[in-house]
């Protein structure tokens, strides 16, 4: 295992999750537009997860652990800037999924994400929506129950 590579993407994963537990608690979260502080975050992890995927290949759990390779996947899922290099992950995580080196959930949200951004509809129903009669975030599944 790539401990190091491990504790890179899992201090990456921290810093996002923080980052937007703060902008939610400052108020500045939900938001209509991309916040410019998440934005920038997101861009970075991108651009990093594109060089240690160059290198590395996808980081699945036999190289760097199972909190490791999760936090892969949602640095790939908060892609959005770059719906291509999205694309490219889901296609990695499709094969790794194969291999039985990531949970196939991720493949499912990530799938779900790059449909639901490329306008095209979800599979599993994973992304969710803002609903503006109560003004909170609710699942596909929640929106079936009411």
């Amino acid at each position: 295992m790539n401990q190091n590579l491990a504790d890179e993407l899992v201090m990456v994963m921290r810093e996002d999750q923080h980052l937007l537990q703060q902008l939610f608690d400052a108020g500045e979260l939900p938001a209509e537009s991309y916040h410019p502080r998440m934005k920038a975050l997101h861009e970075q992890n991108t651009a990093r997860l594109k060089e240690i995927i160059s290198v590395h290949g996808w980081p699945g759990i036999p190289q760097v652990g199972e909190e490791a390779a999760k936090a892969a996947w949602l640095i790939a899922q908060h892609s959005v800037s770059d719906i291509d290099f999205m694309t490219e992950c889901a296609g990695l995580l499709k094969e790794a999924v194969a291999r039985e080196e990531v949970a196939g959930w991720q493949l499912a949200f990530l799938q779900d994400r790059v449909r639901t951004l490329s306008g095209k509809p979800q599979v599993y129903g994973t992304q969710f929506d803002v609903d503006e009669r109560v003004g909170q975030y609710r699942s596909p599944s929640q929106m079936r129950r009411r």
